[in-house]
């Protein structure tokens, strides 16, 4: 049986990030196997957190990240309620007073715990889904030398003008509700965050999801206003809060690899990317569409292009759709060996 770590905490102290500094940044993680085997780095996503085993269906004995062939490490973004975030973060940077922070602050922070920490030396894999896949591509530009592969899982090495538009509407529905203060509540602000989980729902799902009425979940959910108030509403109050969910949003709206090395010039930073690529988009993804992932496969060196055939948009790269896992999970296993 391969051994999993409580979730771990790691302080840097004082930790510059992009929009200022965290007197004593945190990083929370775990790990899954052996030190000794090759290490699979994989990050969490938007909404994922490691206390509600988020990662755990693609980590475990014959899933695509087996632990007892490698050794497995996911991280917490910042923001994300476990690292350091708006909501557990001191004055005088707690609530909106927390600093922006870029992705290339979550990978040199991961980088700190795997070298100063856990004493890995090199890393054969970075496995993401959505902003974890983002997370994957800046590590094999921040750290080139560090990883031999990444896979991006309905994901993108930036995010695209309509993605960013499409962020705005989820993110103004929350800054402008009623309770919602400018970050500046004393209690849940439960009308923004209602509003956000409705504007952001229907993104996340193809169109067809919703023609099948594949949101009743056999059943689960009666009728697609159950589906809203308890498969959306519910989880985001129960498990979020509005100003970690707005700083992570921003942190996901910032992202663009290119920004980091080649000055912008997004043509240039992947062709110039050393690792081998393996890109797994959803055909009905409405955040990463499967058109940009073939542009970014035109300019990668060392790349394999799989498409997910399925209805369930961009959660379909999550565990939503035991199909689409089973796709993903084998083409991962294929290109890890």
């Amino acid at each position: 049986m391969a051994t999993k770590s409580e979730i771990l905490f790691h302080h840097h102290g004082r930790f510059r990030v992009a929009g200022g500094v965290l007197p004593d940044a945190v990083t929370a993680y775990q790990t899954y196997g052996d030190p000794a085997n090759p290490c699979i780095v994989y990050p969490t996503c938007y909404g994922a957190q490691l206390r509600l085993d988020s990662q755990s269906y693609l980590v475990g004995e014959g899933k695509a990240l087996d632990p007892t062939k490698y050794f497995v490490v996911t991280f917490a973004l910042f923001c994300n309620g476990e690292s350091s975030s708006p909501s557990n973060t001191p004055t005088p940077y707690n609530g909106p007073y927390f600093p922006d922070i870029s992705y290339e602050d979550n990978i040199r922070a991961q980088f700190a715990v795997l070298t100063k920490v856990l004493g890995v030396k090199h890393v054969h894999c970075v496995v993401g889904f959505s902003m974890g896949g983002q997370q994957a591509y800046h590590w094999s530009v921040v750290y080139p030398d560090f990883v031999d592969k990444i896979v991006a899982i309905c994901s993108s090495a930036r995010t695209s003008p309509h993605n960013k538009c499409f962020l705005e509407g989820p993110k103004h529905a929350m800054i402008s509700a009623k309770d919602f203060f400018d970050g500046h509540y004393s209690s849940v602000p439960q009308v923004a965050i209602r509003a956000f989980a409705r504007a952001y729902c229907a993104w996340a799902y193809g169109q067809a999801f919703f023609r099948q009425h594949l949101y009743t979940f056999d059943g689960l959910y009666p009728s697609l206003e159950e589906f809203l108030r308890e498969g959306w509403e519910a989880r985001y109050i129960q498990y979020w809060d509005a100003n970690d969910m707005i700083a992570l949003l921003e942190t996901w709206q910032r992202g663009d690899v290119s920004l980091i090395r080649d000055g912008g010039n997004y043509e240039n930073c992947l062709k110039s990317i050393k690792a081998k690529v393996l890109l797994l988009p959803c055909k009905t993804d409405l955040y990463f569409c499967p058109e940009d992932s073939e542009v970014e496969a035109s300019l990668l060196k060392d790349v394999k292009l799989r498409i997910i055939d399925s209805v369930w948009g961009h959660v379909a790269g999550g565990s939503a759709d035991p199909r689409a896992v089973a796709f993903v999970t084998a083409n991962i296993k294929e290109f890890l060996e």
